[in-house]
Order: structure tokens, then sequence, then C-alpha cells
């Protein structure tokens, strides 16, 4: 028999579900509330969806630079959407990568509110709740005390984030030990940038550039930080992954371009004759983009993790000024268009 408290649970959840669906969230099920039952029916054509996986079959391809940072902003879109847009707040408290479906063009949606959350209001901080989730996404806070936030998604998305960026599962019992778990094994990786290129996809096969794989990671870094305060709002994150996902990379212009570059470079003369010099050749990818993007500081200046972590919250600070000052300087036929 269906109890006051249960259909009170599911009329919540019912509501909260009908407030955020958007372009970047997904019907899964219309629920109707009449005479003290409900009916609920699937309107959505869920084998056209598919999911992101990171066991592939040998014979397929994996997914390009472009493509994840696509997929990466979107799903932070939606979380944004949930956390910002949504009245009250809504937390998803199971954000993973399984729960992103991916339509045409990899167009990415949220699925699955089956453990969705209102967040707290007024002068709360954290709303409790028991404990759920799945293993390898939770964020410790949560894991230890039950106290839920917005900022613990932002955590789960920052272990999507890296599994995007390094092809790894967050937990993956076939690996050796040490490398199971993905943040305790990206976490000691952070403190040298030197190591950040051993963090990418080797399934990328060196095409990405580096700048954009630096701070893809400085982004993720941000968000699994152990301390819920430490990490970002969602919004500078949509906001610094939008950016990368603007930044298209192509590995054939830049590949091009380099080979351009290198054979004029590298001409020189030996008793009248032109040697071609190919020093390019055989590379492993991760010089790939030294001409796409600004060099590097030397590695030491920034082989703090910390370090790191507050660069890049500069950097996704001073993107979103420029962002909102673009937006109003086009409203407004007296403003100075800014360059650079």
């Amino acid at each position: 028999m269906e109890t006051k408290e249960t259909k009170n649970f599911w009329w919540r959840s019912l509501c909260s579900v009908c407030c955020i669906i958007k372009t970047l969230l997904i019907w899964l099920v219309i629920a109707l509330m009449e005479s003290n039952a409900f009916w609920c029916m699937s309107i959505c054509p869920l084998d056209h969806w598919k999911t992101i996986s990171m066991d592939l079959p040998p014979d397929k391809e994996p997914l390009d630079w472009n493509t994840r940072m696509k997929i990466a902003a979107g799903a932070a879109k939606g979380l944004e959407y949930l956390h910002d847009k949504a009245q009250p707040p809504v937390i998803y408290r199971d954000f993973k990568s399984s729960n992103i479906l991916l339509g045409d063009d990899f167009h990415p949606k949220l699925s699955d509110f089956g453990l969705a959350k209102l967040g707290p209001v007024g002068d709360k901080s954290h709303v409790s709740t028991r404990v759920m989730g799945t293993y390898g996404y939770c964020a410790p806070e949560y894991a230890m005390t039950g106290q839920l936030t917005v900022k613990s998604d932002v955590y789960s998305f920052g272990v999507v984030l890296l599994e995007l960026i390094t092809g790894r599962k967050a937990i993956d019992s076939t690996r050796p030990h040490g490398e199971q778990n993905l943040v305790s094994w990206a976490r000691p990786l952070f403190n040298d940038r030197r190591k950040l290129p051993k963090m990418a996809d080797p399934g990328l096969q060196g095409r990405y550039p580096m700048r954009g794989l630096y701070q893809a990671l400085a982004v993720a870094s941000m968000c699994i930080q152990s301390e819920a305060a430490s990490r970002p709002l969602i919004a500078d994150v949509v906001t610094a992954l939008s950016y990368l996902a603007s930044q298209i990379y192509d590995p054939n212009a830049i590949h091009a371009s380099k080979k351009a570059g290198g054979d004029q470079r590298s001409r020189v003369s030996d008793s009248g004759r032109t040697l071609l010099k190919n020093d390019e050749a055989g590379s492993s990818g991760h010089k790939s983009d030294r001409d796409d993007s600004p060099r590097e500081p030397p590695p030491g200046i920034l082989n703090d993790r910390e370090r790191m972590v507050a660069e890049a919250k500069m950097w996704g600070a001073n993107l979103r000024e420029k962002t909102r000052a673009a937006a109003n300087a086009q409203g407004s036929l007296d403003s100075p268009t800014e360059t650079g």
C-alpha cells in the first residue's frame, strides 16, 4: 500500500524533474498522478542514444579530442542548469559517465535522476541524506558524512572529465595496484607539469593541443579537490570548458604547418646538394602542437598542484569576465570593440 510519505516523495521528484527538463536534459519518464496512482511511460527512444564507454573494441576508433571537449562542456551545462537555474537547486548525486547519453553528433544529455536530491535552501549549507551513488565518483565529504552539496556533483564531474581525458575508468580492477582508482592515480601526477602529457589517453595518439590538455587537466584538478570549498562552481567549469570546446583542434593542419616549416628549416647545403632532414618523423605525438599554442613555462615553475589550481581558477575567472564584457560590448553601439 502506498503511503503518504511515498506519494510525497514521488511528487517532489516529479516536480523537480519537470522544472529542470531542457535541451541538455532528457525526458525518460512522465509520471501522471490520478486517484493516488502513478502511471509511467517512456517517451524517449533509448536505442537512439549511445553512452560513453572506456572499453572500446579493437576495431572502434576512440573519440577525438574535439568530441571529448564537446561532451564535457555539454554535460557541464546540464549540471549548471540543475544547480543554478532550477529552484530549488537539484543535486544530481549520481553523476557518472554511464549516465551521459550521446545523441546525434555526440550531443550529450543527462539521464537517470533516480538519486537526484533537492539542494539546500535558505541559510542551509547542505542537505543530509543516506550515502548513495557509485564508488569512484562520490565526493569524499559526502561519502564520509552524508552531507550533500552542489560541490559534491562538481567532484563527480571532475572524475568524468578525467575519464574523458585519460581514457581510463573511475575504478578499474584490471589495472596494476595504485592505478585502479583514477583519482588516486591522477593526483600525484598533477604535482609535476612534466608528467601531464602521460595522462592523455594513448588512444589519441598524440592528436591533441598540448595547452588544451594542460587546461583541461587543470579544470579536472580543481573539481576533484578533497575540500569541497576549494572546488569551483559548475558555472565556472562551464565557462572554461566551453572555451576549450570552441578551440577546434585540427591535427592534419598542424602536421602540414609543421612539415612546411620543418622542411624550410632543415634545408642545408652540403657540397652543392640540398639535404632534407625530417627530424619530426616518428614523433610520439606529444610534441605535435608546439606551433599551435604558446610555449609552456619551464618545468618546475608550476610543478605544484595548488599553484596549477590557482592558475586555472584565475584563467577561468578572467575568461568569464571577457565573455561578459564582449556580450556587453556587442549590445551597445557606443561600446568600443576590444581586441586581443
